[in-house]
Order: C-alpha cells, then sequence, then structure tokens
C-alpha cells in the first residue's frame, strides 16, 4: 500500500484529494469512502491507500487511516 496526506475532503460530497509523497495530487471519490467505510476525513491526515490503473488513469482504490505507534 503507498501512503499520502489528505490535501482536501468535502463531507457534504464526500470528495477530496490525496497528496502523495513524492508530490503526485490524486482525486477522491464518493465510492472509496462507501468501499472503505470511512466516514470523515481531515486535513493532514496520514493515510494508506491502493492504485488501481496507471499513469494518468490512476486513481484510489481503497484507502485506511495510517496509526501512528509510540
Amino acid at each position: 500500500m503507498a501512503q499520502g496526506t489528505v490535501k482536501a475532503f468535502d463531507a457534504k460530497t464526500r470528495t477530496g484529494s490525496l497528496l502523495l509523497d513524492d508530490g503526485t495530487e490524486l482525486p477522491l471519490g464518493a465510492d472509496v469512502f462507501d468501499r472503505s467505510g470511512l466516514l470523515v476525513l481531515r486535513f493532514g491526515q496520514r493515510v494508506r491507500f491502493n492504485l488501481a490503473g496507471a499513469g494518468e488513469q490512476a486513481h484510489v482504490a481503497s484507502i485506511d487511516l495510517v496509526t501512528m505507534s509510540r
């Protein structure tokens, strides 16, 4: 699974975007949240995700929060 940071999230439309560690930005659609069970994301949260497709067709297929351990 790749990791990135939540750049934007709109709880009303359940859409947003992720900023990958390499600087690439990917959109998030409501369907990703339907599959993940997540209800809300916050700016700056670290997430793990799986990509489907390649190149410009790449999109987030699943997403999960990264939990911080001590």
